[in-house]
């Protein structure tokens, strides 16, 4: 089992979520997040005065997967949220050593 960490653009979410749904992903965990990778932020303009924005909003998406179908879902979600520009976000891949369904006590694949 895996568990698919992705930091995404927040106007891409419904798209991510869309094509996993279609991928036959049954659910996923979805937390906002502030970060910055190569564009180490950038400056915006209120009022009249300029502002150096260090943390870029991000939404973090987690889903669990199989083994066969983990690198499937990287393909699904890097074409969903990509845009082609810097801030696209990352995509990465955990072992999982067990999942266990709190609800029915399923354990490994059944609890996915």
């Amino acid at each position: 089992m895996k568990l698919i960490t992705a930091i995404i653009q927040p106007h891409k979410l419904d798209d991510v979520k869309e094509a996993l749904a279609a991928a036959g992903v049954h659910g996923l965990t979805v937390s906002e997040a502030n970060g910055y990778g190569r564009q180490r932020g950038h400056t915006e303009v209120y009022r009249g005065a300029e502002y150096t924005v260090d943390l870029i909003p991000k939404i973090r998406i987690e889903v669990l997967s199989d083994d066969a179908d983990a690198e499937t879902l990287v393909g699904v979600i890097v074409k969903a949220a990509g845009t082609g520009t810097i801030g696209d976000g990352k995509v990465w891949v955990a072992p999982l050593d067990s999942v266990t369904r709190v609800r029915t006590g399923e354990t490994g694949s059944a609890a996915i």
